[in-house]
This record gives C-alpha cells, sequence and structure tokens, in this order.
C-alpha cells in the first residue's frame, strides 16, 4: 500500500485534465517549471562557471596582497587621511590619523615577482596564476549595505544576486543540479538577499548547503535519499504528484510561483540520483584530502568547502559561492581592534584555496572556471582610534581572479602610496560584476528582467568591462 492520501478514482479525477499537460512538458526540451534550457551567450565566453571564495568581512588589503613599503618607513607618524566614516558622520575631510604598518613581511613570488605577504604563502605559490586587482573601490562602509552591494550590486531595494542573475541568463549545465549554490552563507548582514532571487523567478534562487559558523562537515541536503520505500514506490509516487502538479498549472498557467515550486519537486527528484554522490567527498583520495587540508584541525571546515566547490563545478553547476565567515554579528575578517586575528583566519583558508587552485588546474578546469577572491571592502592603513586594528575602507582594496580566460600572473590597478584610495586604472564593483559576466559570454546591458514598470541589470546604470585584464 502506498502511502497516498487518495486513493486510485479520487487520484485519477483530481489528475485526468493534467495528462495532456504532462505529456506536453515531456515533449519540450525541458521542463518548464525546472531549470531553464541554456540560453546561447551574448558572445563566446571565457568562463564556464565561477568559484567565488567570499572574505566576508573585509581582509587588509595593505597586509595581504597590496604592498606598500611606505607604510612601513611613515608608522607611528599623523597623517591627514579621508576616513569614509569620518566624512559619513561629520562631513569633514582630512582627519587626523595615525599610520600602521603590515604586521607581516611581504615577499615576491613566481616569476611575475607578484607581491604576497606572510599570511598566504600557499597561495603565493600560485601567484603566477592570479590576476591581482588593486584598484577596487565599492558603496558603503558598513557590512550589511557593501555586502549587498557586492552580492546584488545595489544597497536599495532588493535586487537578484549575482548568482541568480547568472543563472537565469546562461541557465544550468547540469538538469540534474541547481545552477546556483551557496555554501555555508552567513544569516547576517544581507543573509539571505545574497543568494535570492528577488523579483527573478524564484526557480533563480541560491540553493543553499550548510551555514556559516557551523561545521562544513553538515553542509548537506537533508532528506536526499528517501530509506523508506522502494525506488519502484517512489518512482509511482512521484508519477501521481507529476500529474496532480500539471493539473494545477494547466489550471493556473501564469503563475510563477507555482510553476516555481513544480520546477523544485522535479529537480528535487532527478538531484536523489546525481547529487548523492556529488556531496560525498570520501569518494576522493586521501591525497585529495591532504591536498585541501581536510581531516586537520585549522583548514577542516573550509577545506570542505573548497574540495565541494570543485565537485560541483566539476558535476556542471554553474555559479558556486563559498563563504569563509561566521553566523555572529562581526564578520570574519573584521578586526577593528585585533589585527593579529588576521593570521588566524590566513591559517585556515590558506591551504584549502591553494589546493582548490591546483586541484582545478590539474583537471583541467582552470581554464574554464573562474575563480574569484575577494570581500565587501578593504581596510584602512592607519590604525581605527590608534589602536590594534584597522576599519573598514571602501575607497581602494584588493581582489584577485584566477581561470576563466582572465590574464596570469599580472597585477591592474593601483592604490596610493598608502594603500587607501584606488587611484590607477579604478574597478568600481559595478566594473567587477560587469566583467565576471563579460567572461562568462554575457553582455552585462542586455542581461535585464522587467519589473515593476523598469527594466533591471545587475550593474543598473552603470559598469565598465575591464578588457584590459583580458
Amino acid at each position: 500500500m502506498l502511502p497516498f492520501a487518495a486513493n486510485r478514482r479520487q487520484a485519477l479525477g483530481a489528475a485526468a485534465c493534467g495528462f495532456g499537460q504532462l505529456a506536453l512538458h515531456g515533449l519540450l526540451p525541458a521542463s518548464a517549471g525546472a531549470s531553464a534550457p541554456i540560453q546561447t551567450p551574448h558572445f563566446a565566453p571565457r568562463a564556464k562557471r565561477v568559484i567565488f571564495l567570499f572574505m566576508q568581512g573585509g581582509p587588509s588589503q595593505v597586509d595581504t596582497f597590496d604592498y606598500k613599503p611606505l607604510l612601513e618607513k611613515r608608522h607611528g607618524t599623523n597623517l591627514a587621511f579621508d576616513d569614509a566614516r569620518t566624512i559619513a558622520k561629520t562631513g569633514k575631510r582630512g582627519s587626523s590619523q595615525l599610520v600602521k604598518k603590515s604586521l607581516w613581511k611581504f615577499r615576491q613570488y613566481g616569476e611575475s615577482g607578484r607581491w604576497v605577504s606572510d599570511l598566504f604563502p600557499e597561495i603565493g605559490s600560485h601567484a603566477d596564476q592570479l590576476c591581482m586587482l588593486h584598484s577596487l573601490h565599492t558603496e558603503g562602509i558598513a557590512h550589511g549595505p557593501a555586502t549587498l552591494f557586492l552580492h546584488c550590486g545595489a544597497t536599495n531595494l532588493v535586487r537578484p544576486s549575482m548568482g541568480s542573475w547568472v543563472h537565469y541568463g546562461l541557465g544550468s549545465e547540469n538538469d540534474n543540479l541547481p545552477g546556483f549554490v551557496s555554501i555555508c552563507p552567513s544569516p547576517g548582514n544581507g543573509g539571505a538577499r545574497n543568494y535570492d532571487n528577488a523579483f527573478l523567478p524564484p526557480m533563480y534562487r541560491g540553493t543553499t548547503l550548510g551555514s556559516a559558523g557551523r561545521p562544513a562537515a553538515d553542509a548537506r541536503i537533508k532528506n536526499l535519499v528517501n530509506k523508506r520505500y522502494q525506488p519502484g514506490q517512489q518512482q509511482q509516487q512521484y508519477a501521481l504528484l507529476q500529474a496532480l502538479n500539471a493539473a494545477q498549472l494547466a489550471r493556473h498557467s501564469a503563475d510563477a510561483t507555482l510553476d516555481s515550486v513544480i520546477g523544485s519537486f522535479e529537480l528535487a527528484w532527478r538531484m536523489q540520483r546525481d547529487a548523492p554522490s556529488v556531496l560525498d567527498l570520501e569518494r576522493e583520495t586521501e591525497a585529495t584530502l591532504r591536498l585541501y587540508g581536510i581531516n586537520q584541525k585549522e583548514t577542516n571546515d573550509f577545506g570542505r568547502e573548497c574540495l565541494l566547490a570543485r565537485r560541483m563545478c566539476e558535476a556542471g553547476v554553474r555559479y558556486i559561492q563559498v563563504t569563509y565567515g561566521d553566523s555572529g554579528a562581526n564578520p570574519a575578517w573584521d578586526q577593528h581592534s585585533n589585527l593579529p586575528k588576521h593570521a588566524d583566519h590566513a591559517r585556515r583558508v590558506d591551504r584549502p584555496i591553494a589546493g582548490l587552485l591546483t586541484d582545478l588546474k590539474q583537471r583541467g578546469l582552470l581554464e574554464d572556471t573562474l575563480v574569484w577572491w575577494g570581500a565587501e571592502f578593504g581596510r584602512t592603513p592607519y590604525a581605527q582610534d590608534r589602536g590594534t586594528g584597522r576599519d573598514h575602507n571602501p575607497n581602494g582594496f584588493t581582489v584577485w581572479l584566477a581561470g576563466g580566460g582572465v590574464k596570469p600572473g599580472i597585477a591592474f590597478g593601483a592604490t596610493d602610496e598608502f594603500g587607501h584610495m584606488a587611484v590607477q586604472e579604478k574597478i568600481h564593483m559595478h566594473d567587477l560584476h560587469a566583467t565576471i559576466l563579460h567572461l562568462m559570454g554575457i553582455d552585462h546591458q542586455r542581461l535585464t528582467y522587467r519589473y515593476s514598470g523598469r527594466d533591471f541589470r545587475l550593474t543598473d546604470v552603470h559598469g565598465r568591462v575591464v578588457q584590459e585584464i583580458f
């Protein structure tokens, strides 16, 4: 006896009018409620997918990848800076601040001679693969607005996240897996809005695995495997559900929410076949687990996240976001009064990220996978309140890209001599979004969605593609 509330006569009566719609769904290239068919890119893409390594809270650029010798020379002196917080509160510019040198030595790595601090020696060994962007600037001086801007390109209204835009524009490479996955996202500073679909159809919302601040081993999909019923029983149950859903859809064909709910049921059914193997890290060799630092105390959690990202990438997930963060009010890299804490975070992510780059390259995936490392903003080159940490700095900071069609081993753009303000070949966050979309074969000006009488896009009315780094 199958566990259905309806008997056969009731089920047939309810579903009969939907059999025609069900047959139509079977004839279409992809179900209307499932992942949209892969769209034709606007031009030849350099990257097929993105892995975004989100360093929540804002690592200090002058302590990681933006080497500024003048900081050491002027350490401990008072100089005038345009402090973002002071300007926001009082409107006054040129406030006196105490210059603070980096706590870590910088070294040159590889044939390119890129400067990397001792916080990231293993990432430094990949310097010849990295495309350093030293001139980022963004909107928002607090974590909430800046994080939303990073993910959604706006701080006002509720806008779709970048992963949702990519999934909407290109569809999925694998109809049996979600097109957009967020691994261990943080519940704070925008929370679900950072992987939400907003006004895009609900099917483009990011699928979450785990949560920041919890063990990465728990980053799984609950109830993915049905151990209660045999496959044949599950198939019958699914067939009945499809018929009932088709009947509902036939009566409410314009209901995008219903369509997406039905699509989620269908995707969940298909995921039962593919997802368990993708999520099973024990299928990896011992050497691969060591490469990512898995089963080692400091690197186990983020190593699992990065390896899971590689497996998702290999399986055809289009956009994968990996968050290094926590569930508290203060994001991980947010060292206002304890800059040495940066070393703890760096030890947890350095080896896993280097392992990810190595693994992608040796599998031939780095060529068409864009790896993006960055945060919502950087930090000031002076001590906050003359203390032992650094404040938020949206005016100039560093992100890096690797693979996916960008030039390896280069540094593009620059901040001033202190690492405070982007001054040369400046890149706004809108420009970075436009550039990443371009690498995926998408014209950011043509990727639009009409909502409430207006055509919206990720880059709003801004954005310049940074062609120089291709």
